[in-house]
């Protein structure tokens, strides 16, 4: 009996052991599911589903393809072709037999130079070319095309930062619109603990009928701001979900605002790190300078080309039968000696160089004024967060006399609202002061080239 208990045991405990893993499993699913969204989490989603980020990859590999397209041009050409034809053209008849190597004395007769039989071919032909030396157009052409297709990495890199500085500016505007609902859960309870007051010293003869309303009216106008301020965070979660590139986004509790001192150097050395970082002018850099090697490759048309050719071609009777085979080789030697077409393609493409030139300076002088407006804004809100923070710890140290001088029969509701008043807003200045100061320090890094994943750890 004791034996047969054993054996049961030891068939249940697999069970068991499977059952526990099993739950340990959906535990863990469960609370990586209720894991908070990270700032990198969604930055990194973002880069892989966004349809900027799609066209930005999509133009890499065309100009990665057009690369490739340009060095075929300088392998050889080589062609089979396998032809099937019948017919009685004296012409035809009179090259083809001579070609099958099946000529004859009776072939020479008029009527059958005149009036032939009708001749059928079978022919197999490969011919190729190759072109030896186009005075380095070719090469010019690829030299144009391995910058190309460095202008678009640059240009798909400035896509990713734009990616960065929207999901940036979303992931803040929900941490923004989080605090304002704790700040408006906060100033409702405070307000119902106010109207409880108010009633209590009214009951006791300390107040008129009048202050309860005022009360009424102030947590009435509390409750109100906490149902915007939730519309606010369902609108922040939305323009998050549109920036990472979907059309839902995992809703929880994020990691609160923090207020943040971000560093910041001299205007000076930030233009010289945005003149040298900045992916999108940098993609115009490589694009001015493809477009001088494309223009130096069209003067070379106006050069001298060599080629070589050659072409062997078997022709039969029969499918099967046997025939005559022959081949041609030669090197053809070219130059255009009336260019008028090749003239208006070179005036046309100094033109492009000329306007791309033009492109690269407007650009240079658009990126200093982009960083020096950035460096002021992030100075401007650095400073309106400090002087937010020092209105803050006024305003509630100015509440918490009232509240006292209140109790004791000292000041009205009036005054005491009116405190209320400016402790919130003052609280709400100084949140929007904080999240204001984070995207000014995001812009500041993409006007400087410098916004990438990694550097956006800063401001989680």
């Amino acid at each position: 009996m004791h034996s047969h208990k054993s054996i049961l045991a030891e068939k249940s405990f697999p069970r068991r052991v499977l059952l526990l893993a099993f739950v340990v499993c959906l535990l863990a699913i469960s609370a990586r599911a209720q894991e908070p969204l990270t700032l990198q989490q969604a930055i990194h989603a973002a880069l892989q589903h966004s349809p900027q980020a799609a066209i930005a990859n999509a133009d890499k590999n065309e100009a990665k393809a057009s690369a490739s397209m340009a060095r075929s041009q300088l392998l050889p050409q080589l062609n089979f072709t396998e032809d099937i034809s019948r017919g009685n053209d004296p012409v035809y008849v009179f090259g083809t037999r001579l070609r099958q190597q099946n000529f004859t004395q009776a072939d020479f007769s008029l009527d059958a130079l005149n009036f032939p039989s009708p001749v059928g071919n079978f022919a197999t032909r490969f011919s190729g070319s190759w072109m030896a030396f186009d005075s380095f157009k070719t090469q010019k052409q690829i030299h144009s095309a391995d910058l190309m297709r460095a202008s678009s990495a640059s240009s798909a890199q400035a896509v990713d930062q734009q990616i960065v500085l929207r999901v940036v500016a979303a992931y803040q505007a929900v941490l923004f619109a989080q605090r304002e609902i704790e700040v408006s859960r906060h100033e409702q309870d405070t307000a119902a603990a106010l109207l409880a007051s108010v009633d209590e010293h009214v009951k006791a003869g300390l107040a008129v009928e009048s202050d309860r309303m005022s009360a009424e009216v102030n947590a009435a106008a509390r409750k109100q701001e906490l149902i915007s301020a939730e519309g606010d965070l369902e609108l922040a979660w939305a323009g998050l979900a549109e920036a990472m590139g979907s059309s839902e986004v995992q809703r929880s509790e994020l990691k609160p605002i923090e207020s943040h001192e971000f560093p910041q150097t001299q205007l000076e050395q930030e233009i010289a790190t945005a003149l040298k970082t900045r992916p999108d002018l940098k993609a115009l850099g490589e694009a001015r300078s493809a477009e001088a090697s494309n223009l130096s490759a069209v003067k070379s048309e106006f050069g001298p080309h060599v080629s070589a050719y050659g072409n062997w071609e078997l022709d039969k009777s029969s499918f099967a039968g046997t025939g005559g085979n022959n081949w041609v080789a030669g090197v053809q030697i070219s130059i255009d000696i009336l260019p008028l077409g090749k003239r208006s393609q070179l005036a046309h493409e100094s033109a492009v160089k000329q306007k791309v030139d033009a492109q690269v300076s407007a650009s240079s002088l658009h990126v200093r004024m982009e960083v020096s407006q950035a460096h002021i804004r992030l100075q401007t809100a650095q400073l309106s967060k400090q002087t937010a923070e020092a209105a803050m710890q006024q305003s509630s140290e100015s509440l918490r006399i009232l509240k006292n001088r209140y109790g004791a029969g000292l000041a009205t509701i009036t005054d005491l609202l009116r405190a209320e008043d400016a402790e919130r807003q003052s609280q709400t200045n100084y949140w929007h002061a904080v999240y204001g100061n984070a995207l000014a320090y995001a812009d500041l890094l993409y006007a400087t080239g410098t916004l990438t994943p990694e550097a956006a750890e800063e401001l989680q």
